[in-house]
């Protein structure tokens, strides 16, 4: 908890997904230093909105879309900031990057009017909506594409809506290895945050701790000419004026380079 004069640890345990829901801890004895970052909290749904720029649907030569185009990732491929992005070369060799605003749902909500949408987000956070393009292309729809294993860096930190005065007037930017691939900004989204809330709502409920991605940018490497793609041994770090930079290693995955998970626990 940052307290204004520096980091304090909570008197009580608790975690970020109980905070959005109202329990906030008091700060206890003050830390030395700053805190070491993690994987802000797990979330339980995780919402992309894709095409949302449109100087990205120009440079993938599509039409403007008419509604939000929403798709699913999955709770398992949040990640924290400096923890590896994994590759399987024999699940996909098109692995893409993309910066993001998230933000955070704070309330239980449903039917939002986009005017009373912004009061429904706790925060928002930086996120990289890693993409497996040669999947989604197989496939049609992006399940698989989105959702793998370690292909939601989220954070380094949760930045509360009242420090956000306007969600439309952020810079959106990516480095690869050190070099600039997307520079951005949010007021060049075809469906802004609160329309974007306004419009989950109208189908389903949107819950505490809710995550929705909000859409990237032109400067994927997809869509490069000669393309580019996510490799072992690549950083990837995404920032969104104000809010924080996320910085990823890649890393190799499967059955050669990666990790065989098997647990009983629960």
């Amino acid at each position: 908890m940052d307290e204004g004069d520096g980091w304090r640890r909570a008197r009580r345990a608790a975690s970020l997904l109980e905070v959005i829901r109202g329990d906030r801890p008091r700060a206890g004895e003050r830390l030395p230093g700053r805190p070491r970052y993690a994987l802000p909290f797990r979330p339980v749904m995780i919402y992309g909105i894709g095409l949302n720029y449109r100087d990205t649907v120009e440079e993938m030569g599509w039409e403007i879309p008419a509604r939000p185009y929403l798709f699913p990732k999955l709770p398992s491929s949040a990640i924290g900031d400096g923890e590896p992005i994994r590759i399987d070369d024999t699940v996909t060799r098109r692995a893409d990057w993309e910066a993001e605003l998230a933000l955070i749902i704070g309330r239980t909500c449903r039917h939002v009017r986009p005017e009373h949408a912004l009061a429904q987000v706790f925060g928002y956070t930086t996120a990289n909506d890693v993409s497996a393009r040669d999947l989604q292309a197989e496939d049609g729809q992006w399940l698989r594409g989105k959702g793998l294993d370690t292909f939601c860096p989220l954070g380094p930190l949760v930045v509360t809506a009242d420090e956000v005065a306007d969600p439309q007037d952020l810079r959106v930017r990516t480095w690869v290895n050190g070099t600039r691939m997307q520079d951005g900004t949010t007021a060049d989204m075809i469906f802004p945050v609160a329309e974007l809330i306004a419009y989950c709502s109208r189908f389903f409920t949107l819950y505490p701790g809710d995550v929705i991605l909000t859409g990237t940018p032109a400067g994927c490497g997809d869509f490069r000419r000669p393309r580019l793609s996510l490799r072992p041994g690549d950083h990837v770090e995404v920032e969104i004026g104000g809010i924080g930079r996320l910085g990823n290693p890649v890393e190799e995955d499967g059955p050669t380079g990666g990790r065989e998970v098997s647990s009983l626990a629960q």
